[in-house]
């Protein structure tokens, strides 16, 4: 029923929703015949939801390498994760992980659910790695082994200080934007782009789902998992567990604000980054993040529903970033209406209003310098059509009935 009501409230989602759904099963289609290529396609789409849809877009032999890409960093990420590993068993695992992509018999049980089913058939990854080439593979390599080092050292240090902060998310998410920068140019598609925008594409993505993802992990068990700087959290509360106290309310949102402003640092070179760009497929795969981040930020500042549960873009929205991001353009015009939102919600008595005021006022001034806002289709921003509700409630039933008799006729 909440789909419904969302679709019912925004009946403008359910043209680009039919389309998310029918790009979803074309790509199931499209799933390779080999037994080891399939099980990473497959879990592709299990481990990264409406991501996995804009790598398959990639060309063929790029696809390939940014799939085996995300999977053997996922994989990692996954014996990171698992709180119940030992450190004294997780920190080799971390640091050799770069040589056990050339094992195909290597595989290591943690993580649940379908992270436990990547992580006991590995090898499936692995043989698919040793198919790729020879350029695509020393990338992964080198990025895997550099991640891991760092994962390692994060094991037992703590997140103090601002300056850890950018230094961890650099090792689990800005070491991708550099890999991914490398296989582009493998790929003879794109141009190397320096180290410093590739970092801060990186940045801008972990440090939004870090902010999102406050409850979820600070309710991690066995241990819980901290990853908001000391050097933040420390002026609001005496734990950071405490943020999700309901009689914090007031300090655990300025806490948030003050995170999000944080984020908003990377913008510039994001948007910088992607105007590089030049093959459509690569730009959609790089833009459609950037674009959902900004998006979630927006979302969640200000918000105290980021300590009580899960706070996202909707799912209609989101369908609309993935059909309607084609250019530079749009990501302006996108970056452009996101920011008006978090701008409206900045209170001027929060302590850090006037940094977050400059920082979305920068990103503002970049998009209207772009010369480009009149030349996009705004999705955030719009007068509402005025459908007629019944008309909208025919088309989800026959949407629901073409589904459930497409599922039954299904091989």
């Amino acid at each position: 029923m909440g789909s419904l009501g969302a679709m019912l409230r925004n009946p403008e989602d359910i043209y680009p929703l039919m389309k998310l759904k029918l790009a979803a099963r074309y790509a199931e289609k499209q799933i390779p015949p080999q037994p080891h290529w399939a099980f990473c396609y497959i879990m592709l789409r299990k481990v990264s939801r409406s991501f996995s849809l804009v790598i398959q877009q990639l060309p063929v032999e790029l696809r390939d390498a940014v799939c085996i890409f995300y999977l053997v960093l996922r994989a990692l990420d996954t014996v990171e994760d698992d709180t119940s590993v030992a450190t004294e068993v997780k920190a080799p695992i971390l640091m050799s992980f770069h040589r056990h992509v050339y094992d195909r018999e290597w595989h290591f049980s943690c993580g649940t659910k379908d992270y436990k089913v990547l992580m006991d058939q590995f090898h499936h990854v692995s043989t698919a790695f040793l198919e790729l080439g020879k350029h695509y593979k020393e990338a992964i390599e080198d990025i895997t082994m550099r991640m891991g080092a760092g994962m390692a050292k994060f094991i037992c240090k703590e997140v103090e200080t601002i300056d850890d902060y950018a230094e961890y998310c650099h090792y689990v998410a800005g070491l991708v934007g550099l890999g991914l920068s490398k296989l582009f140019r493998a790929s003879g598609k794109e141009d190397l782009v320096s180290d410093s925008l590739s970092n801060s594409m990186g940045l801008f993505l972990q440090k939004t789902n870090i902010i999102r993802d406050y409850l979820e992990d600070i309710n991690e068990v066995p241990k819980c998992r901290m990853f908001w700087p000391r050097q933040i959290w420390s002026k609001y509360v005496n734990k950071l567990e405490e943020l999700k106290c309901e009689e914090n309310s007031v300090k655990a949102v300025q806490c948030l604000n003050e995170m999000v402003t944080n984020a908003l640092s990377h913008v510039e070179d994001s948007l910088t980054y992607m105007s590089t760009l030049r093959d459509p497929a690569i730009f959609r795969f790089c833009a459609i993040p950037q674009v959902m981040a900004i998006g979630t930020l927006a979302k969640c500042y200000n918000n105290i529903e980021v300590f009580r549960g899960v706070v996202k873009m909707r799912r209609g929205l989101t369908a609309k970033v993935i059909d309607r991001t084609r250019n530079m353009a749009d990501v302006y015009g996108a970056f452009y209406d996101f920011s008006c939102i978090l701008k409206s919600k900045v209170e001027y008595k929060d302590p850090n209003a006037a940094k977050t005021l400059r920082r979305l006022e920068t990103i503002l001034r970049t998009c209207k310098d772009s010369g480009t806002l009149n030349k996009r289709k705004s999705f955030v921003i719009q007068s509402r059509p005025n459908y007629n509700s019944a008309l909208v409630v025919v088309l989800v039933v026959i949407i629901a009935i073409l589904s459930a008799y497409q599922s039954g006729n299904r091989p």
